[in-house]
């Protein structure tokens, strides 16, 4: 990808690739030429560049370029979809009115001018990876897992990661809407396998990630952090065991146990499944779903998140979106269909993975805010449970609200006081039910700075999460019978 400079300033970042204002109301044309309603044109082009290292040397590296547009053709909430690798005019009219023929009627568009939406600015670039070398890049991978290795004895192998992706994307609508984002991605990961007493093997990791240039990895701090907690999630497993099985209250330390929120909560929330009534809180709009020391928002705009967004898929400004609000379920997050549905405004969430695929409501950074509660003082008033502090997964049923997360690394909690290590645990719970057992929240609200994606209909999406420690009364735990 070369010279961005203009990327964001004038909209016409992709004429180098021979696309005319002309040719965009063509395309419009075509798109609602088959009677549909609304639509929507996706320009995408990206460049993602990655490097591995294990063993000392760097074992792959890679640059992968994609470019193309998808078509989105609406009549109600019908909606055809139709993509091009090909940014020929020729190709661009068939892609258009194949996502077009969703209805039997022909259709007119009148053009309008095109107006370059101003966007906010939530992820500002000051080392773009266009200008970074392998001559940057392999020193970095090898510099921290030689760090690793000279932390603990105990570490056997290292294998070390950095990906960074730019991404310039084009929306552009009949209404006469035009967006151009550049959108930055930066992910590094440390994996490190140590050996314990009697030959016992371990395997864990960390990650960073951020939208974010060369500029994020300036903070040596922060690469410090990676690789040390790397090394300590790795051999606290050479200690840890499994915890008793069954119903006991579960504390969450803050960070990455925002997973009980994206999980139990988040996606029960989107609003395409209430639109359908397949979610649980289909029929809970204004009502008690959670205690009153329980507020939850999706926010597009906490700056340099990886679930951070300027304009979301369909040319709607993202927003902080309040959900629950002191346990009263306030609102779902929106695209543009679900908020035609239900008489809302967009709330900046209609997300798509790339130009092959269509938007639908999807997280961003989902959080819990702060309570009041002293994060030392949860665990001292539990009694027995566990203590939860790093995962790797989770998966929901919405219809159920039926959900379970995996969690990698943890503590036995026994009269109030973290007693021994314990790992690999299953938390199996159902989200209606889990919020309603929330009975303390902390005051250390912190937003996890790892790399998590969110699968949904097929798409994987970069997302944010967090919450401050919170402990849920009751949780099914799968650990030893």
């Amino acid at each position: 990808m070369t010279d961005l400079s203009s990327v964001q300033a004038n909209g016409r970042y992709f004429e180098r690739f021979g696309i005319t204002r002309e040719w965009l109301d063509r395309v419009l044309g075509a798109a609602l030429s088959g009677g549909a309603t609304d639509c929507d044109l996706y320009f995408e082009h990206s460049v993602t560049t990655s490097v591995s290292l294990s063993d000392g040397a760097v074992n792959k590296a890679s640059t992968h370029v994609d470019l193309g547009l998808g078509v989105r053709a609406r009549f109600g909430e019908q909606v055809g979809y139709a993509y091009t690798e090909d940014l020929s005019i020729e190709a661009m009219l068939r892609a258009a009115k194949t996502a077009s023929a969703i209805a039997g009627s022909t259709g007119h568009h009148t053009p309008v001018d095109l107006a370059l939406l101003d966007l906010p600015s939530y992820y500002p670039v000051k080392k773009r990876w266009e200008a970074v070398g392998m001559d940057v890049r392999v020193p970095m991978v090898r510099a921290w897992e030689e760090a690793a290795f000279k932390q603990d004895a105990r570490i056997r192998k290292v294998q070390t990661h950095l990906v960074d992706t730019e991404k310039v994307v084009l929306v552009v609508r009949p209404d006469g809407r035009l967006a151009e984002d550049y959108q930055p991605m930066t992910r590094a990961t440390v994996m490190c396998s140590a050996e314990g007493a009697g030959g016992r093997l371990e395997s864990n990791s960390y990650n960073l990630a951020a939208r974010a240039g060369l500029e994020f990895y300036d903070d040596q701090e922060r690469q410090d952090r990676m690789v040390r907690k790397a090394v300590e999630r790795t051999t606290f497993l050479l200690d840890a065991g499994k915890p008793p099985a069954g119903e006991m209250p579960v504390v969450m330390a803050a960070g990455a146990s925002g997973i009980l929120l994206h999980e139990a909560i988040g996606h029960g929330l989107e609003a395409d499944f209430n639109r359908k009534g397949i979610s649980i809180y289909a029929d809970k709009l204004n009502k008690k779903v959670a205690p009153k020391n329980v507020t939850v928002v999706d926010d597009g705009t906490v700056p340099g998140a990886r679930g951070a967004i300027n304009v979301d898929d369909e040319a709607n400004l993202p927003e902080k979106t309040v959900l629950i609000e002191e346990g009263v379920l306030r609102g779902y997050m929106h695209d543009e269909i679900s908020a035609k549905h239900y008489g809302v405004a967009p709330t900046g969430s209609g997300r798509r993975q790339s130009f092959r695929h269509h938007p639908i409501p999807r997280m961003r950074s989902t959080y819990m805010e702060p309570g009041e509660s002293d994060p030392a003082e949860i665990i001292a008033s539990t009694k027995s449970g566990i203590y939860c502090t790093s995962f790797s997964n989770g998966a929901v049923q919405i219809g159920a609200g039926d959900f379970t997360f995996y969690m990698k690394t943890g503590w036995l909690i026994e009269d109030g006081t973290l007693t021994r290590p314990i790992k690999d645990v299953n938390i199996i719970g159902n989200g209606p039910a889990a919020l309603e057992q929330v009975d303390m929240v902390g005051n250390d609200l912190v937003l996890d700075e790892g790399g998590w994606t969110c699968g949904k209909d097929g798409q994987g999406v970069p997302v944010s999460q967090g919450q401050p420690t919170v402990r849920v009364a009751a949780l099914t735990v799968g650990g030893e019978g």
